[in-house]
């Protein structure tokens, strides 16, 4: 008998659908969830999570009322839909429901979230090194209630200021590599002691009678101690955020614990940047299969297989480059096209699958390989690994290159042996997260004078930061540090400074 027949639902039907989903996703599919909390919310309570970018708990700043405002005034107007759900990366999983979905539509969310979103949640590595689940929520309370509480003690407007200028910078306020711990006493006298054996093996007096410009003893001595004092800054610092937080002569500990707050919600998100892809396409992929697979057993009607087809169908829709709705690859629609296409490509593979793909073509054991790549991927990675040239040939991709300097477009890579592997490695570098976020870094600051703050934005091909946005942003960097701050434009390849830009403490009061 199907689950249900109608539009409408109840608790006892959406428990029903849960513990039918369940027991594919399980049984079948082989996926490992974190436990689920399902909590079904108003449109007006939907868009008060778009405001505070999703989490269920959040401290107050004057942003998330305009983003409020802003959603609320497009969706009454009907020129925008909200979101049939929202998933918090938790444990246990919340997964958040619209009270005005069908009984479908619950059932195609509670698939997409509760378990296709949630197994990428807790298996893929990405998440696992950057994010704590079961911590998060505890966190969000304690720093809900931590600016609540500056805020009665320090006035809104000192909060408020601080936070406007995190805010700026939360951008830059991520650790993007692992930092490498320090080595203890022992390690230390071990490699100076190694260095010692080395120089004298290596030893050779002859190089003191080779002549030498005479060098000035003081400009020595000065470059050795700034040197010094860059390596006890542990510069050059990609995060500084968490550089200004610790460093920052003229900070008071309240306003450090604001900027920890708000670097830690940014590392909080940082995987998700680099994981949209994989991430939608994979609960994609999991509520198509658990969708068709109630169907085949009977458990939901026709009706509600063409409801979810029509639900489904829009989500992966991939408008062509000369429709006025394009922005760009549809993640949902890319993400699904390779994940089905590597199901195929397992069960049923074509020669040109067993050039590209020899390790999985054949291999029967789809939802392994899709399990191994859920947890052991992120976007440009996956796609350059398994981008597949049926999905190309799919979607009409070829690689256009376009260079400033000349008067056209050039087509690089087209479909052919070559062009494919090329296109491939074309489109994973637009999803490497170093080409598509600026790389500027603490490199130097002045203790002994103006105690100027030096940046550096290492610039690759030629892309340099907007100069009204970079001088604003600069301003609120400088109010945190408490004196100057520079910024250099550096050419990544040469070191060549392209551009220079000063800002003072003053300039943002």
């Amino acid at each position: 008998m199907p689950l249900f027949t109608g539009p409408n639902w109840d608790y006892n039907t959406l428990r029903r659908v849960y513990d039918a989903i369940e027991t594919i996703a399980f049984d079948e599919l082989g996926l490992d969830i974190y436990p689920v909390q399902i909590e079904v919310i108003t449109s007006e309570q939907m868009l008060d999570a778009y405001a505070s970018v999703g989490l269920p708990l959040m401290y107050r700043h004057w942003s998330f009322g305009k983003r409020f405002a802003y959603h609320e005034t497009l969706y009454r107007k009907g020129l925008q839909g909200l979101a049939y759900e929202i998933v918090i990366n938790s444990n246990p999983c919340i997964c958040y429901i619209m009270e005005e979905n069908s009984m479908t539509m619950q059932t195609l969310v509670l698939a997409h979230a509760a378990f296709g979103h949630n197994h990428f949640f807790k298996n893929n590595y990405l998440f696992r090194q950057w994010t704590d689940a079961g911590g998060i929520l505890d966190y969000l309370s304690f720093a809900r209630d931590y600016v609540t509480k500056c805020e009665e003690k320090y006035g809104v407007e000192a909060v408020e200021r601080v936070l406007d200028a995190a805010h700026a910078l939360k951008e830059h306020g991520v650790n993007r590599y692992a930092h490498r711990s320090k080595p203890n006493l022992a390690e230390e006298r071990q490699r100076a002691e190694n260095r010692r054996v080395h120089e004298e093996t290596t030893f050779n007096d002859l190089w003191r009678t080779v002549p030498t410009a005479e060098k000035d003893a003081d400009t020595l001595e000065e470059a050795r101690q700034a040197q010094d004092v860059r390596h006890h800054l542990g510069l050059p610092e990609e995060n500084l955020l968490y550089f200004i937080e610790k460093r920052a002569p003229r900070l008071k500990d309240w306003q450090r614990e604001l900027i920890r707050i708000v670097r830690n919600v940014s590392q909080y998100f940082y995987p998700q940047k680099q994981l949209q892809l994989m991430n939608e396409g994979c609960a994609t992929f999991v509520h198509y299969e658990i969708m068709n697979r109630l169907h085949d057993k009977g458990l939901v009607t026709e009706g509600s297989m063409l409801e979810f087809l029509h639900s489904h169908s829009s989500v992966v829709f991939q408008p062509g480059f000369d429709d006025p709705r394009f922005s760009g690859i549809n993640p949902y629609a890319l993400g699904f096209a390779m994940m089905s296409d590597i199901k195929r490509i397992c069960l049923d593979p074509k020669a040109e699958d067993h050039e590209f793909f020899p390790e999985i073509a054949g291999c029967g054991d789809p939802y392994g390989v899709l399990r191994d790549a859920w947890a052991n991927y992120r976007d440009e990675s996956f796609v350059l690994q398994y981008l597949s040239p049926a999905v190309m040939r799919h979607f009409r991709m070829f690689h256009v290159s376009d260079d400033a300097g000349k008067p056209a477009l050039k087509v690089e890579s087209i479909h052919d042996e070559t062009g494919y592997r090329k296109l491939r490695s074309a489109l994973s570098r637009q999803y490497d997260l170093s080409r598509r976020e600026p790389d500027v870094q603490v490199v130097d600051v002045d203790l002994t004078g103006d105690r100027c703050l030096i940046l550096a934005h290492y610039v690759h091909d030629g892309v340099l930061l907007d100069e009204r946005t970079c001088r604003s942003v600069l301003r609120y960097a400088s109010w945190l540090w408490g004196y100057g701050v520079k910024l250099l434009e550096l050419e990544a390849a040469t070191d060549k400074v392209l551009k220079t830009y000063d800002a003072t403490s003053a300039e943002a009061k």
